[in-house]
């Protein structure tokens, strides 16, 4: 045997550490780091640390909205090399974002060149492209040179990048944000800016506001592509109260008239988010596979705004059907999530409704009103030293020139002499000779008057809270005339609307094209549907010993109901049915059929019919067949059965008044229809009792008409209605034996 092993010693270098705390350890700070540097914006800012540190970036090369356009290349070069030490690819791609029209509601980055389009064609490279920064990003960075916000080092220590950014444009909600965190994500549309001052100027005044007040400013979402929002009210003011949900946007469309009847949809406005070629191109697939029966063709005659044109199959389509099958098979109907999860106060990841949201930005924007108050009061504090000191001077001119002149320290000895103090002096030294007029004087002392003023206005601000919401206030006011509804880019974008009302169609069979066929069943339990309606059946091959079970003529647009000896109905779309040119496909594969349990009968399904049931120990009972359509493979529990009872007989009631039962043992009983209970469900009633045996054959007709049934040789037989006299009772008898020639059995 070898050595056993001994673990290594600190004596070897090495150290001993346990896989699972290590692991544990490592994730959990690449988690953080992902949470806190990537990923989730800021509550206050409502920017991710990449988006920040660009507009940083292009603050520092002074690219401010009335300025130049510089390469994009240089910003991104500065981004990475000074703050983001991540791909430029990364950085590049942040950026253009923030300058595309169509994915920011108020783009920050003002784009030269090619930076993309709606199609979802990628921005040219970085090197040919140009930006500067637009009016909001000016907003976002206003005051950052007053000590608005703290600045912390960068990753390589030689620079310092702001935490936050002054943010005097509610960013978080106007433009939102996605992002994927670990373990976490957000996702947060945008909004109208206006509204969201609005709201942020009633929070101010009702600082108890709830989310589901502040919905009577914020209606909604607004995308900058524009569309429609179709949820409740009711939906909507839960989602901002919770943080979570999701709203479903909607094309807009219009319908355009072509002349001689013909008509076509034209929209003018996808959802947010949705590439239009990869839109177009999907409808196409789906037009392809004829899986979009009433529309004929698709096209794309986008210019600078979008239109894409869809013909209908023909002009007595309805438009609305048309396009309420588009919304349910195509991204012309999107669902966008709201999930605002966010790091509040700069820390903590937490979803917030939309009046906590408001309320960071809010509290954000007093602290900077307070730090660009306070720095500037420092200024003025500085300068008013200054000033004092000046004017000290400016009484004894000569004195001050004869010390400067003569004496080896004059900045002591102008300290000394006039009671000075150092920046005081330092001052005075520094003035140049062309300044020591008496014009000077005088507008040392104005200026001293006004600083004096302005010191006294700021003091009073940051003593008074509402001084200070004042502010804000009016602050807000301003932006929200610069972004209001009267301006093109303050115009509310997206409408909310209430859907049309389609609860009459069917769009199962508005769908599909409709076309007849025939549905083969056979005796071993195969399904499969021939083109058109096939009266001889005789050329239809069925594999190896089985043969004709039943069959009927119905349409692709039809339901088909099956019927279980376990007293289960289960539905199927007649337009996915497999074809007539092989053997079809077993039904145990398309529904939960149990083991032992065998295929009764199977019919095409017509809304409004009546169906009577019956089992095989002579219970039944009415239902209507619209009760019976079932949307999962586990169809439809009918029939509640006493072990070993099936169900065995499935008959059409139609316009029949009397109900004719006749057992395996030949014995024949009619009585009134109206003795059988119409029921939902359940076992029903006794239809004929029986010694031994069961029901062989049940059928629904008139009694004025008589009882018509096929003989052995093929024949149509009729007993008229006073004949059957001595048939005629009530349900649950035993029955008359049968007249000549009645069948033995019959099973539908």
């Amino acid at each position: 045997m070898g050595k056993p092993f001994e673990p290594p010693t600190d004596r070897d270098g090495i150290e001993n550490v346990d896989l699972k705390a290590a692991l544990e350890e490592r994730y959990l700070a690449y988690a953080l780091s992902t949470i806190m540097h990537r990923a989730l914006p800021d509550a206050r800012d409502g920017l991710k640390p990449v988006h920040r540190r660009i507009l940083h970036a292009m603050r520092l090369l002074k690219l401010d909205p009335g300025n130049g356009y510089k390469k994009c290349a240089r910003v991104v070069g500065d981004v990475i090399g000074k703050y983001h030490p991540h791909g430029d690819t990364a950085v590049y791609d942040a950026l253009v974002r923030l300058a595309q029209d169509f994915a920011q509601r108020y783009p920050l980055v003002d784009g030269q060149g090619n930076f993309g389009n709606i199609d979802g064609d990628n921005a040219a490279a970085q090197r040919y492209t140009e930006c500067r920064m637009t009016e909001v990003a000016r907003l976002l960075l206003d005051g950052m040179e007053e000590d608005a916000v703290d600045f912390r080092p960068n990753y390589d220590g030689q620079e310092e990048e702001p935490v936050v950014l002054p943010a005097a444009f509610p960013n978080l909600l106007a433009n939102g944000s996605q992002g994927i965190a670990v373990g976490m994500a957000t996702s947060i549309p945008p909004h109208n800016a206006a509204e969201l001052c609005d709201a942020a100027l009633y929070l101010i005044t009702h600082p108890a506001a709830t989310s589901e007040q502040l919905t009577n400013f914020v209606k909604g979402p607004d995308f900058p592509t524009g569309g429609i929002v179709i949820d409740s009210a009711a939906s909507i003011a839960e989602a901002y109260r919770t943080g979570r949900g999701g709203f479903r946007v909607r094309a807009r469309w219009t319908r355009e008239d072509l002349g001689r009847g013909t008509w076509a949809v034209v929209v003018t406005e996808i959802p947010y988010g949705v590439p239009k070629a990869r839109l177009i191109e999907k409808m196409a697939e789906l037009l392809q596979e004829r899986k979009l029966p009433l529309l004929a063709d698709v096209r794309d005659e986008s210019a600078e705004d979008v239109r894409v044109v869809l013909e209908p199959r023909s002009r007595t389509v309805d438009p609305v059907i048309l396009m309420e099958s588009l919304f349910r098979l195509t991204e012309l109907e999107s669902r966008i999530p709201l999930n605002m999860n966010v790091l509040v106060g700069g820390q903590v990841p937490r979803v917030i409704g939309l009046a906590e949201a408001l309320r960071e930005w809010l509290d954000h924007r007093r602290v900077v009103l307070q730090r660009r108050s306070r720095h500037r009061l420092d200024q003025i504090e500085r300068r008013l030293e200054i000033l004092g000191g000046l004017l000290i001077v400016y009484l004894d001119l000569d004195r001050v020139i004869q010390i400067i002149r003569e004496e080896d320290e004059p900045k002591a000895e102008l300290m000394r002499v006039f009671q000075l103090t150092e920046l005081q002096a330092n001052a005075i030294l520094d003035t140049r000779l062309r300044s020591l007029r008496k014009l000077e004087e005088m507008a040392l002392k104005r200026e001293l008057d006004a600083l004096t003023r302005e010191k006294a206005d700021l003091d009073a601000l940051l003593g008074s809270e509402s001084q200070q919401w004042t502010s804000i206030a009016r602050q807000i006011r301003a932006v929200r005339k610069t972004y209001g509804p009267e301006t093109a880019i303050g115009r509310r974008r997206t409408t909310l609307e209430n859907p049309p009302d389609t609860t009459g169609i069917d769009f199962s069979e508005a769908m599909v094209e409709r076309e007849p066929i025939t549905v083969i069943v056979s005796q071993k339990g195969w399904i499969r549907a021939l083109k058109s309606h096939v009266a001889d059946l005789s050329g239809v091959q069925f594999k190896g010993d089985d043969a004709l079970k039943l069959s009927f003529p119905t349409e692709t647009t039809a339901k088909i109901l099956v019927l279980a000896s376990n007293g289960k109905v289960f539905t199927l779309e007649a337009a996915r049915l497999p074809g007539g040119r092989g053997f079809g496909d077993p039904l145990r594969l398309m529904v939960d059929l149990d083991e032992g349990s065998e295929i009764v009968t199977a019919w095409a399904h017509r809304p409004g019919v009546r169906l009577l049931f019956a089992t095989s120990d002579g219970r039944g009972f009415v239902t209507p067949a619209d009760g019976l359509v079932a949307n999962t493979r586990k169809g439809r529990q009918l029939v509640a059965l006493d072990d070993p009872a099936t169900t065995t007989h499935c008959v059409e009631v139609g316009a029949g008044d009397h109900v004719a039962a006749c057992g395996e043992n030949r014995l024949l009983v009619v009585f009134p229809l109206a003795e059988v209970p119409e029921m939902a469900r359940g076992k029903g009633v006794r239809l004929q009792r029986y010694r031994e045996g069961g029901l062989a054959t049940l059928s629904v007709f008139k009694l004025a008409e008589g009882l018509t049934w096929p003989d052995s040789a093929g024949r149509t037989r009729t007993v008229a209605g006073e004949e059957l006299a001595k048939w005629v009772g009530h349900r649950g008898t035993v029955g008359v034996m049968a007249p000549r020639g009645f069948p033995k059995s019959s099973r539908a």
